[in-house]
This record gives structure tokens, C-alpha cells and sequence, in this order.
């Protein structure tokens, strides 16, 4: 009885120690111009200690070019890595009827659903912890890992950081695209001047907005409303 009792906590050990643990974030939420992406990742127990070594952290800590040099390093380390993208007229679809969480939680469980993780954390966007666990879930269409949903997961597990810094990385690139052909964009969210006053002037000048900006942001609906008005 008691060598199959320590045989059994070997094999739990052995099947802890292979188990690939999943990180997931996104990027772009709050921005007006330029798609929202999620971001997830799974790695073994030898990989989430490369990443503490190698110091990876939230992505919004670090500098552009230093989440340049960490994504490849990711990339290299990372068992599966998954990216889901919504573009500003599927971010819009939703916020318009209130529901970003919600899509948020679309994007998660479909990088969830790929990444083939067995425990997995996820930075959580709502303040209910266990509704947005359970928002994330209703998509799940793989043999249901665990999942911990959990505020600034990015700050607190490694993993997470490496998902915030995958998530980061790939839209800052979509958003260059976008700066190559319109130029001054500025950093595409609605604090930053530069943004708002080339939202602006694309409203005044074409009365509508960009097609890379999103509609549902009260800014952007308040300039176009304006806009709408001074024509009668």
C-alpha cells in the first residue's frame, strides 16, 4: 500500500513537472485607432524559470525596443503561442450594445482554445473575477483546463507578462502599418493630442471617420455628431 502510494505521488510529480501552463493578455483595449489583439502562450515548468531569468515583465514597463529583443525570446521558449485580432468595426459591433468584456472573452477562449495549456491565467478586464471566468468558458471547445482569472495578472505571473508582451508587439506593428500610409496617428489613443487632432481633421475633411478608428469611442461619436449637425 505504501509503495503504490509513493509511486503515485511520482507520477503526480512527473506530471506536474511536464504540465505547459498558459498565460493570456491583450492589447489595444482602451485605443481608437488600431485593432484589439489578445495574446496567449503556453510553456513547461523549465521555460517559465527561463522567463524569470531572462526578466521578462508587463509589457507596459518596458520600452518598444526591449519588447522587441524579449518576443523573440518568447517565441524561442514558448511551447504554443496563439494571437487572436478584432479589427475597430468588430470592437465597435460589440461596444456599441456594451459588450467588450464580452468580446475580450471571445478572443481569450479562442487563444485558449489553441494553446493546449493545463492551467491557465488570464488578466481579467472585469471586476467580477468568476463572471468573466465563466464569460471566457461558454467559448471553450477543448477538454476544459484551469483557468484563474486574476487583476494584473500581467504584473503578477510571468507567463502573463510574455502574453502582454506577444499582445503588445503585434499591434504596435499593425499600428506602424497604419503610420506608414497616414503618418502623424500618434500613438492611437484617445489621451494622446496627436491622435485626436488627426481624428479631427480626417472628420472635418471627409466627414466620416478613418476606417482604423473605432466609432463607439464617446470622442470620436462626439466629433461626429458635431460634424453631422453643423451639415443643417
Amino acid at each position: 500500500m505504501k509503495s503504490a502510494r509513493y509511486k503515485d505521488k511520482s507520477l503526480l510529480q512527473k506530471t506536474i513537472e511536464n504540465s505547459l501552463i498558459g498565460g493570456v493578455d491583450e492589447a489595444g483595449r482602451g485605443s481608437v485607432i488600431g485593432p484589439l489583439v489578445v495574446a496567449g502562450i503556453s510553456i513547461g515548468k523549465n521555460g517559465v524559470s527561463r522567463l524569470h531569468k531572462l526578466g521578462i515583465r508587463d509589457s507596459k514597463t518596458l520600452t518598444p525596443m526591449a519588447r522587441e529583443n524579449f518576443f523573440g525570446n518568447i517565441v524561442g521558449l514558448a511551447n504554443s503561442l496563439c494571437i487572436s485580432k478584432f479589427d475597430c468595426h468588430e470592437v465597435d459591433n460589440y461596444v456599441f450594445f456594451n459588450g467588450l468584456n464580452e468580446l475580450e472573452a471571445i478572443g481569450m477562449a479562442e487563444v485558449i482554445n489553441n494553446i493546449h495549456a493545463d492551467r491557465i491565467y488570464v488578466d481579467a478586464c472585469d471586476i467580477n473575477l468568476e463572471r468573466y471566468k465563466n464569460s471566457i468558458k461558454k467559448y471553450l471547445w477543448t477538454p476544459k483546463p484551469r483557468i484563474y482569472c486574476l487583476h494584473h495578472a500581467d504584473c503578477l505571473k510571468v507567463v502573463v507578462s510574455a502574453a502582454s508582451i506577444v499582445a503588445k508587439v503585434v499591434r504596435d506593428s499593425e499600428v506602424e502599418r497604419i503610420r506608414k500610409i497616414y503618418r502623424d496617428i500618434g500613438s492611437g489613443y484617445p489621451s494622446d493630442k496627436k491622435t485626436m487632432f488627426f481624428i479631427k481633421k480626417w472628420v472635418t475633411r471627409y466627414k466620416s471617420a478613418p476606417h482604423f478608428a473605432r466609432k463607439s469611442w464617446r470622442p470620436l461619436r462626439i466629433m461626429l455628431e458635431s460634424e453631422s449637425a453643423s451639415a443643417y
